[in-house]
């Protein structure tokens, strides 16, 4: 062989270093190819969940019809339907007393006995002037006739028997002078008895046997014998609020709350107003009657009244949540059928503490806002979930619309 035979080709190397070049520039491509498809998805990613976060998502509820009665819960303290102090009407001793504190009397049951012997010794002195009186009047009686008849034959003069005319007169006013003073002074020892005024309970007794009895007719030195109190039906005085005024009538029912008696309830019944407002604080003064007539409950007593107040406008209750408070008043988020929020101002009446009344301003087929956002404007899309529960709101209801 010739050593011509043993020189390289020439022909394949441009062929074998243009392959070489394509591949690179495939490897290049695929590696810059790979690097922006990822990037490009990220930001439509990015792009699409930025649109979605930009609508919000809010749960809704519609309206719960307010009850057609508000019940008010209010203070109040019991008081006897009558009570009385119990005083003496003559002075004396104390003789005997015959009831003690929570003894029940009727009318007219005896309560004590006083000793008068001054009265006693007035009411025979009495008696004896006017039996002298009588006296007195018989004889002048007579003589007036006798002189009339002597006149008759001009025995006597027309002064004589002027006289004794004028004589009986006067003996007949003394007989009656006399007489009204016994009647006095037996009506005053009529009240050596003290009787009961009405059936009722004796809640203080205030004397004992031998003590010094000072007539009720000088207060400042009268002391109180007895106090009585009617049970049977119990008064209790409230004061209503001035908003619940024109619904506080005659006839509504009242239930009574004691902590003497936990889960017991009593009824009762307003009975009267008193047709004013107090200015001082703005409230009606009502009577609630109670029958007490088993005798559990006790005068004096803490009360709390569930007074049942028929509701004068129809009311909407919501979550506390769904108020929204702005610049331009009260406010609430609703929500459209093409799912655009709309904003309402509303009334508020009472505050039940998670809840509140809407006295206007909504109806009972919105559907509300529970969690409104705080930038949310009206006509903005928001999305509606069901189901659940958004932040500080109630459960959502079925919002199929």
């Amino acid at each position: 062989m010739s050593p011509e035979d043993h020189r390289p080709l020439a022909g394949p190397r441009p062929t074998r270093g243009l392959a070489g070049l394509v591949i690179a520039l495939i490897v290049i491509a695929l590696i810059v190819i790979a690097g922006i498809v990822p990037r490009r998805r990220a930001r439509a990613e990015l792009a699409s969940q930025t649109s979605e976060l930009a609508v919000p998502t809010v749960t809704v509820v519609r309206p719960t019809p307010g009850a057609p009665q508000t019940e008010i819960v209010l203070p109040g303290n019991l008081q006897a339907y009558s009570d009385s102090p119990i005083y003496a009407r003559t002075n004396g001793y104390l003789k005997k007393w015959y009831v003690d504190i929570g003894g029940r009397v009727k009318a007219g049951q005896l309560l004590a006995e006083i000793e008068t012997p001054e009265v006693d010794q007035q009411l025979d002195q009495a008696r004896a002037d006017l039996n002298t009186a009588r006296a007195n009047y018989r004889l002048a009686e007579i003589t007036a006739a006798r002189y009339a008849d002597l006149l008759k034959t001009d025995s006597v003069s027309k002064q004589d028997v002027d006289n004794a005319n004028g004589d009986f007169e006067a003996k007949r006013a003394m007989v009656a002078s006399a007489d009204s003073n016994v009647r006095r002074l037996e009506e005053l020892q009529s009240f050596e008895k003290v009787y009961a005024p009405f059936d009722g309970v004796i809640t203080a007794r205030n004397t004992d046997v031998g003590h010094l009895i000072n007539s009720g007719a000088s207060p400042a030195a009268a002391a109180e014998l007895f106090h009585i109190a009617a049970t049977q039906t119990l008064r209790v005085y409230i004061n209503v609020p001035q908003d619940y005024s024109q619904s506080a009538r005659v006839g509504l029912s009242a239930d009574l709350e004691f902590q003497e008696f936990p889960g017991r309830r009593f009824q009762g019944t307003l009975v009267r107003t008193a047709n004013a407002i107090d200015v001082a604080s703005r409230t009606l003064l009502v009577e609630v009657d109670v029958d007490n007539r088993n005798g559990e409950l006790l005068p004096g007593a803490y009360a709390q009244v569930h007074l049942k107040v028929p509701s004068s406008v129809r009311t909407l209750v919501l979550p506390v949540s769904a108020l929204i408070f702005r610049s331009q008043g009260l406010q609430v988020g609703t929500v459209q059928t093409d799912n655009r929020a709309v904003l309402k101002s509303v009334t508020l009446g009472r505050d039940m503490g998670s809840t509140v009344e809407v006295v206007s301003g909504l109806s009972p087929d919105d559907l509300v806002i529970t969690n409104p956002p705080d930038s949310l404007i009206t006509g903005e899309e928001v999305r509606v979930v069901t189901g659940e529960k958004g932040a500080g709101s109630a459960p959502a209801q079925n919002t199929d619309y």
